[in-house]
Formats: structure tokens, sequence, C-alpha cells
């Protein structure tokens, strides 16, 4: 379990809204460097900081990231999108980047939808 007091049904809402508005597009002001989806949005703890002050371990992705997978250089990159077990970090190297931006939305998607279920019960009782 992650430190991060984010609301993670918020930060996965937030980053569903960047990816839909082009966010994983090249920069403006970094136009040669693709960017890397997860750390080149404000859901990254260290997003926008190159010292990475924050350990991957502290963010709240990591809860979605399989244990044997929590210690790579990355963690998030390895979360599992679909039932093929596709990670952002295997359509990197195999798929076209619009194919990943698809399989990230429904992925983000999916995660939403269960994490909204969840959390209706919890408000019916309150």
């Amino acid at each position: 379990m992650s430190d991060d007091k984010r609301d993670i049904l918020e930060v996965l809402k937030f980053e569903l809204s960047f990816l839909e508005q082009g966010g994983y597009g090249r920069s403006v002001r970094t136009p040669w460097k693709a960017t890397s989806v997860f750390q080149d949005s404000t859901s990254c703890l260290n997003f926008n900081d190159p010292a990475r002050p924050h350990a991957c371990s502290e963010c709240l992705l990591t809860d979605f990231v399989p244990a044997e997978a929590r210690e790579e250089a990355i963690p998030c990159h390895f979360i599992p999108l679909n039932n093929l077990g596709e990670t952002v970090d295997s359509m990197e190297r195999h798929s076209h980047q619009p194919e990943l931006e698809e399989a990230l939305k429904a992925w983000l998607r999916q995660a939403i939808a269960r994490l909204e279920s969840r959390r209706l019960p919890e408000k019916q009782h309150k």
C-alpha cells in the first residue's frame, strides 16, 4: 500500500482526462524527446523534478503494480492494461503510441468504474 495521500479516484480521472486531451503528445519545450506515460503527467509524484526525490513505492499507482514488478525502475509501466497482460512497458516496445493510449484509456475507465462501484455502498451507509 502506498503512502500517497491523494485520492486515487481523482488521480485516475485526471489521468484519463489528460490522456483524452492529448497529454502524451510531444512537448512544445522538448519536441525531440518522447514523453513517458504516467511520468510526464501530474499523476507522478516526481513530475517535472529530475532529482526524483520520491520513491515509486510512495505512489498510489504502485497499488496496481504486480508484486513481482514493484522493484522495476518505473513500476507503473508494469501495470497490466488488459487481459493479454500488456503493460506500458511492453506496448512501448511493440505497439504504436495510439494503441498504447487506447489500452491505457480502457484500463483507466475500468479502474475508475471499479473504484466508483466500491465507493457507492460506502456512501449509501453514511
